[in-house]
């Protein structure tokens, strides 16, 4: 498959972090060459851009259209709109101030340079700053490719890409069957935890839906699953091979019932309270460690003992690892290793070395 098909297919990447939708990819695609990814963020078959929950995302470039309009309402709730609205922007201004951006923005432009085109285009705003950041989530706009290891370094850089559907609701109920198609049977609370949509325009979008239908938890509560899904199989949890995830990766963050994938009693420690989500050592399909990349191997704090057979199928995904990384940045991540130290005491294991 194309990689564009296949963030397609997973719906979204978490891309705050530039290495994120690489290290996830690798998850995903036997052997996966980063170059493909490379290449889909040149050509703009993926985009990089502001979307579930406001914040970076990367998706198939045409998913783009619903992915915005989806979220139209949660950036009026959240007064996006507002303040385009003190700076005198109609829907009509902004269409043309959107056209003309698009005419001068032959070149990627970074947040500075973008206020000041601003300044000129919007002769009467006080603060091109304020403007700028409430454009680009309301706006029409993505992260341009700049620079290696990642594509894209600590500084964005930015070009147009295609505009919001007209079709909020039908966008919303688009949302909902690829969020199910990719993340499985779930609940409203499971969506709107990705999305930051209320729950309340959810369950209108749903109950209009034809589509989908109630499926048995495993604990008895009521999910939901579109009706056309391939049929799912019982996976043995015990049969899924260990895997090490990277910092926000999307099935992480996917539910309001974090249990599914990070035991309670490890959630504080995986997701720190600024929203840092670490990288994390998946074992049966739950987070039982965490990991982090030094010069010559992964070092790995177990929240849970791990036994042979475990440490010897992760140390096969650490030396594969490093593999991957060693072109790019063999110690990826490094800049948040201020959260080692605040982990719970325990011996540090050593694996791919």
């Amino acid at each position: 498959m194309r990689v564009a098909d296949i963030v397609h297919s997973v719906l979204a990447l978490q891309a705050q972090e530039p290495a994120a939708p690489y290290l996830a990819l690798w998850n995903r695609i036997a052997d996966f060459d980063p170059g493909d990814l490379d290449r889909a963020w040149a050509d703009g078959a993926i985009v990089k851009a502001s979307l579930f929950r406001f914040t970076l995302h990367a998706v198939a470039a045409t998913d783009i259209p619903w992915a915005r309009a989806a979220m139209q309402s949660r950036a009026r709730d959240a007064g996006y709109h507002g303040v385009l609205d003190e700076h005198g922007l109609t829907a009509a201004r902004v269409d043309e101030l959107r056209a003309r951006l698009s005419t001068v923005m032959t070149e990627p432009r970074a947040n500075t340079a973008m206020e000041q085109l601003l300044a000129e285009l919007v002769p009467d705003t006080g603060d091109p700053a304020r403007l700028w950041s409430a454009l680009r989530i309301v706006g029409a706009f993505r992260h341009a490719p700049t620079t290696g290891p990642w594509s894209f370094g600590p500084r964005p850089a930015f070009l147009p890409c295609t505009v919001a559907d007209d079709d909020e609701p039908a966008a919303i109920a688009t949302l909902v069957r690829r969020y199910l198609t990719a993340f499985g049977p779930a609940t409203i609370a499971d969506m709107a935890q990705f999305t930051i949509l209320k729950r309340s325009t959810i369950r209108e979008v749903v109950e209009s839906m034809a589509d989908l239908v109630p499926v048995a938890g495993p604990d008895g509560s009521q999910l939901l699953d579109v009706d056309a899904a391939a049929p799912r199989s019982d996976v043995d949890m015990g049969s899924l091979p260990p895997r090490l995830l990277g910092m926000w990766d999307s099935v992480l963050l996917a539910y309001d019932d974090r249990a599914r994938v990070i035991p309670d009693e490890h959630r504080q420690h995986v997701i720190r309270r600024n929203g840092d989500t670490l990288p994390t050592v998946l074992v049966d399909g739950l987070v039982r460690g965490v990991w982090r990349a030094s010069a010559d191997a992964i070092e790995v704090r177990a929240l849970e003992p791990l036994d042979d057979a475990v440490l010897e199928a992760l140390d096969h995904e650490a030396r594969d690892l490093r593999r991957f990384l060693a072109d790019r940045e063999p110690t990826v991540f490094s800049r948040f290793g201020r959260w080692w130290d605040r982990l719970p005491a325990g011996p540090t294991i050593t694996i791919g070395s």
